[in-house]
C-alpha cells in the first residue's frame, strides 16, 4: 500500500504523531506488531478475556481513553500484527517490510512518502548467578503478563533492580493478590534527593506508588542488590545483601528471601535497529534528532523511546511534535514551532525528569564483581561470564572482539540481551549494533522481495488510476 506517513510503533509516541498528522490531512499508516495498539505502557488485555475493570491496570488511563477515541473517529489505518524488519530507502520515500501475524512468514509492505520511528526501548537485565531459571522474568515481562494476559507470574515475588519501572510492577502485583516479598533497589535514596528540584513534577507519582506498597505491606529494601537466584528446575529463593557506598556487597548482610518469582529490570535501552540500517546519526545509544524530531535522514522522523527512554509523557510530546512538523513539511511549509509550543515545554521538562532519573537509578559500579564464572551471559549462545573473562585474559578490549572470540551476542537475540553485559564485563561503554535487520527473516521472503516489488508497483498504479477516475477527466 502507499501512504502519506508511515508510523512504526503504536505506543504512545506513534498514536500522538499518527493523530496529530491525521488531524493535519496526511494519509497515516499506524504499524505495530502488537494485535491491538497501545505499546507497553498502554497495553491492553485481549477482548476475549472480558475485562471487567481493565482501567485497575493503568496508569494514565483517560490519556489512553482520549487517544483510543481519537484513533476509532480517525482516518488513520492501523496495521495490528505488522513485525518491521527493515525500512529501506528508495527513490520514492521509505518503504517499511514487515511480516504479518504470530507467524511471521507472510510479507507486507508499506511504501510512504515520510516515515516516523517510534519503536520504543527494551529493558537491560544484568547477569547474577541463577538469573537463567524458570521463575526469573523481566519486571516489564511481568507487568505484560498481569496488564495483557491478565495473569500473574506466580504466587510470591521479589521485585528487583534499579530504575522507576520497579514501583509500578511491584503495586500491579500486590493488587492482583501476589504477595510481593520485597521490592529491592539497589539505588540509594540519597541520590534521588539530589535531584528534587528536577524531579518535582514526578515526586507525587512516586509517593503514590509508595503509599500503595506500604498498604500492602510490602518491604522496601533500598541500596541492596539480589546476590544469587536458588533453585533446580525452577525458582524457589533469592539471597539479597546490601551495598555499601561503593556499590559492592556488605559481608554479613546476606539474606535468603523464598518467591516462585523474581521480577528483575536494571533500568532501559532505547530501539534503533531500523534508524541505523536508514543511516541515522545517533547520540551515542539514542537517535539523534533536532527540534522537530527530525533524523539526519530526509523523510524520517524518530520520537519516544528511541530518542531517549523518558517515559510516556515525553513520548507523547515528542510524538505530537513530529506529527505537526511532518504534516507542514510534507505540504511544502516551514513549521511554526509556535504551533506546538506547549509540547515543546512539556518535552524540556520531561527531558530533565529523564536526566536526573539516569543520575540517580545507575546499575551498581561494581556488579561484574557477584558474576561468577559459571553465570551464563549470553543465553541464546551458551556463553559463560568465564569464557567472556578467557577472552580478555588473551587481549579483547572490547564487546566486538569478544562477541568474535565467543559467539556471545551472535544468537537469536543478536545481542540484545546480552549486550550490556557482555559491555560491562569487558570495562566498556555499550555500543550500538550494527544489525542489518531489526528481527530474524525467513530467506523465502527476502527471495521474494522482487516479486513483492512488481507487486506492490501494480497495486499503487491500480490506486491512482482510480483516484484519476474519481476526478474525472480535466
Amino acid at each position: 500500500m502507499r501512504t502519506d506517513l508511515a508510523v512504526i510503533g503504536a505506543g504512545p509516541a506513534g498514536l500522538a504523531a499518527a493523530l496529530a498528522a491525521d488531524r493535519r490531512g496526511l494519509r497515516v499508516a499506524l504499524v505495530d506488531a502488537a494485535p491491538q495498539p497501545g505499546g507497553q505502557f498502554y497495553r491492553q488485555p485481549a477482548a476475549g478475556l472480558r475485562a471487567e475493570r481493565p482501567r485497575a491496570l493503568h496508569h494514565r488511563w483517560r490519556t489512553w481513553a482520549g487517544l483510543r477515541d481519537r484513533l476509532a473517529t480517525s482516518s488513520v489505518r492501523v496495521l495490528t500484527e505488522h513485525h518491521v524488519w527493515c525500512v529501506e530507502r528508495t527513490p520514492d520515500g521509505p518503504a517499511v517490510h514487515a511480516l504479518l501475524g504470530p507467524e511471521q512468514e507472510k510479507p507486507a509492505e508499506v511504501r510512504a512518502t515520510a516515515v516516523l520511528l517510534a519503536t520504543g526501548g527494551y529493558e537491560t537485565v544484568l547477569p547474577f548467578p541463577g538469573w537463567t531459571l524458570p521463575g526469573v522474568v523481566t519486571a516489564g515481562g511481568a507487568q505484560a503478563m498481569l496488564k495483557g494476559g491478565l495473569v500473574v507470574p506466580g504466587r510470591t515475588a521479589v521485585v528487583a533492580g534499579t530504575g522507576p519501572l520497579l514501583l509500578p510492577v511491584a503495586t500491579g502485583l500486590a493488587a492482583a493478590g501476589v504477595r510481593v516479598a520485597a521490592l529491592v533497589e539497589s539505588a540509594d535514596p540519597g541520590r534521588l534527593l539530589r535531584h528534587t528540584g528536577a524531579l518535582a513534577g514526578k515526586l507525587p507519582e512516586g509517593a503514590g506508588y509508595a503509599a500503595r506498597l506500604l498498604r500492602h505491606r510490602v518491604p522496601f529494601l533500598t541500596r541492596h542488590t539480589v546476590v544469587r537466584a536458588h533453585g533446580d528446575d525452577r525458582l524457589t529463593g533469592v539471597t539479597v545483601a546490601a551495598l555499601d557506598a561503593h556499590g559492592r556487597v556488605r559481608p554479613g548482610t546476606e539474606r535468603r528471601l523464598p518467591c516462585d518469582t523474581l521480577a528483575v529490570s536494571h533500568g532501559m535501552l532505547p530501539h534503533t535497529d531500523l534508524a541505523e540500517s536508514l543511516g541515522c546519526r545517533l547520540d551515542g545509544l539514542v537517535v539523534a534528532v533536532d527540534a522537530e524530531q527530525r533524523t539526519d535522514v530526509p523523510g524520517v522522523w524518530a520520537a519516544g523511546e528511541a530518542t531517549g527512554v523518558g517515559g510516556a509523557a515525553l513520548a507523547l510530546a515528542e510524538g505530537h511534535i513530529a506529527g505537526r512538523s511532518i504534516a507542514a513539511r510534507l505540504r511544502g511549509t516551514v513549521p511554526d514551532p509556535g504551533e506546538w509550543a506547549p509540547a515543546a515545554r512539556a518535552r524540556a521538562r520531561m527531558r530533565g525528569h529523564a536526566a536526573a532519573l539516569d543520575a540517580a537509578y545507575a546499575p551498581p559500579a561494581h556488579w561484574t564483581d557477584r558474576v561468577t564464572d559459571d553465570t551464563v551471559v549470553c543465553r541464546c549462545e551458551e556463553v559463560t561470564a568465564g569464557t567472556v573473562r578467557e577472552a580478555l585474559a588473551l587481549g579483547a578490549g572490547d564487546a566486538r572482539t569478544v562477541k568474535l572470540l565467543t559467539r556471545a551476542g551472535m544468537g537469536w537475540c543478536q545481542g540484545r540481551m546480552c549486550g550490556p553485559a557482555v559491555a560491562g564485563l569487558a570495562g566498556c561503554e555499550p555500543v550500538p549494533s550494527r544489525r542489518p535487520f531489526a528481527r530474524p527473516v525467513p530467506l523465502g521472503v527476502l527471495a521474494g522481495q522482487h516479486e513483492q516489488r512488481e507487486q506492490c508497483e501494480r497495486q499503487e498504479q491500480r490506486e491512482r488510476n482510480e483516484r484519476q477516475t474519481e476526478r474525472g477527466p480535466s
